[in-house]
């Protein structure tokens, strides 16, 4: 649970029709914050929500920004999609890259004009370390290999960098998989498990990180919320599971017994198998220095509370 709100907030809001954006946007307004809308389209003028047009990858007046305590970007085109497209790889990184610069360079320009500088709560994905086998990883941990998303994420957080160069606040979120009952992972992997179908990937001894809904929601809601914070941030749970690990306990005690090699996931997976093949022990080392506390500090807790919300 966040504490109490010290202040109301004007918080912008770059994907925020999407999974995640939807539920923070929620939360935010539960909060008594005034959540603005940035949006393609020609503003909603019958909405009683704030709306801001704005076309990522191109140049946003910092004028628009008037008002805005805290910019929070989730933008970005779906994972989900062809991964042997290079269209689809295209679209990955430009969208997540360009959303990014234009938003930077915007809250970096008002910086310059000694306009009030709103901070940048930007997203990005636990993917940016790349396989780094057995060893527990923090923020401070490097990235490795040349897997799609990991390139995506790099370049992704490199696009923050003006906003960071003119002294903004900027919180980098690198998120894991994130297990709700509406959350695609979720509802694609437990009827296979429960049914004694899941699938084992190579020894199943890779770590794959995940975060409940609820903690990732109250997390990004800390980060908005605290002018102290800023930096990188393992939007991860505490004890990250191994593949086999997650598995059981989507299966609720049917344990993972059909096995796929992991060459085989490379191949068929093309530009997505590095992310079901690499091990990535990442720990929330940043959101624990501030005292974050996560409602759902493993796998077994995270998936019975997707289960509940099943319900």
């Amino acid at each position: 649970m966040n504490p109490p709100v010290e202040r109301s907030l004007t918080v912008a809001v770059a994907g925020s029709s999407g999974f995640l954006g939807t539920h923070l946007r929620r939360r935010l307004t539960l909060r008594g914050h005034t959540v603005v809308r940035l949006v393609r389209a020609a503003p909603d003028v019958t909405s009683e929500t704030r709306e801001i047009t704005w076309s990522p990858g191109e140049v946003l007046d910092p004028h628009a920004l008037d008002g805005i305590d805290v910019v929070v970007n989730l933008a970005g085109s779906p994972l989900i999609g062809n991964p042997h497209s290079r269209r689809w790889a295209h679209a990955l990184m430009t969208s997540r890259v360009g959303s990014t610069t234009t938003l930077a360079t915007a809250v970096a320009a008002r910086a310059a004009h000694g306009l009030s500088t709103p901070a940048l709560v930007q997203g990005n994905g636990i993917s940016w370390y790349g396989d780094h086998d057995t060893e527990a990883l923090t923020e401070r941990s490097d990235s490795r290999g040349e897997a799609l998303l990991t390139r995506v994420t790099r370049a992704w957080q490199a696009a923050t960098e003006p906003a960071v160069a003119a002294g903004a606040r900027v919180c980098v979120l690198r998120t894991a998989v994130v297990i709700d009952a509406d959350s695609m992972p979720y509802r694609a992997l437990r009827p296979l498990h429960r049914a004694g179908l899941g699938v084992r990937i190579g020894d199943g001894r890779q770590y794959f990180p995940v975060i409940s809904l609820r903690d990732w929601v109250s997390a990004a809601v800390r980060l908005v919320e605290d002018t102290d914070a800023s930096g990188v941030f393992n939007m991860t749970c505490p004890t990250p599971p191994t593949f086999t690990e997650l598995g059981n306990a989507l299966g609720e005690g049917r344990r993972t017994r059909l096995a796929v090699p992991a060459g085989l996931v490379r191949r068929v997976a093309g530009e997505m198998g590095p992310e079901l093949v690499n091990s990535v022990r990442a720990h929330p080392a940043a959101l624990q220095r501030l005292g974050f506390t996560f409602a759902d500090p493993d796998v077994t807790a995270i998936v019975s509370s997707a289960r509940r919300r099943a319900r």
